[in-house]
């Protein structure tokens, strides 16, 4: 079985569920697992309460590594799926998506409310003060993320792209709350991938902010800042309302 497209390894990982063994390639890896893990807590197979295999034990049974699991079962707890505890294991603790996303220390809500606040200033500075140093490395980021088919490692790039952009603004407290943030923004990124397929648009909406930047448009800037988070935000509000 052949399951190298993102979108049929994720549609047949969801109509196979969990049962059995299911090989996964790993572009999709994460992304299949997770809406397998899903279909089956949201269907009732594994029921509110119930204890999720080991890590081991799951990726034995999808073919893929430890990481590609930790990746997926992350997603489940930004929805409010599941809940890890440790040196206990993973339960379900809903059947349904919760009213906010747990995204380490902060919710998606935190996040939607703050980021326009301290991103999309520091974007217009960025576009204004934005060194020649500055620039070579958000276009190394953009020529990496372009490029990058592994999941995971997009979403590292995509984090540091946002706290590359509030470092070139020159103002260490835009870059000092964007790298407390910074963890919160991986599993973000990480779950509207796996959930809205979001990796794309988002590299439009970087390469937009880089050339504003580039250009040395503050204005232009911020509103494609404002438009990436604006995008961002409406991504988190169709997964909260399914």
């Amino acid at each position: 079985m052949n399951l190298s497209d993102s979108r049929t390894a994720g549609q047949q990982a969801e109509q196979r569920g969990g049962a059995g063994t299911l090989p996964l390639a790993r572009l999709s890896a994460a992304e299949a697992v997770f809406n397998a893990i899903r279909a089956d807590i949201q269907s009732g197979a594994l029921a509110v309460g119930a204890k999720l295999s080991s890590e081991a034990a799951l990726a034995s049974q999808y073919g893929v590594s430890r990481s590609v699991i930790r990746e997926a079962l992350r997603s489940c707890t930004a929805l409010g799926l599941t809940v890890t505890k440790t040196g206990r294991g993973t339960f379900v603790v809903a059947d349904h998506v919760a009213n906010d996303l747990v995204l380490g220390q902060f919710s998606a809500r935190d996040l939607t409310e703050a980021r326009p606040h301290i991103e999309v200033p520091a974007a217009g500075l960025a576009a204004e003060r934005r060194t020649t140093e500055d620039l070579e490395i958000l276009r190394g980021m953009m020529a990496s993320m372009a490029a990058e088919t592994d999941p995971e490692a997009w979403v590292a790039l995509d984090s540091s792209f946002h706290a590359a952009i509030a470092r070139a603004s020159g103002n260490k407290v835009f870059e000092s709350v964007v790298a407390d943030i910074r963890d919160a923004l991986v599993h973000q990124s990480e779950t509207l991938n796996m959930v809205a397929d979001r990796q794309h648009a988002s590299d439009v909406e970087h390469r937009l902010i880089l050339d504003a930047v580039e250009a040395g448009s503050a204005a232009d800037a911020s509103a494609a800042m404002a438009e990436h988070l604006r995008a961002v935000s409406e991504a988190l509000d169709s997964i909260l309302n399914q």
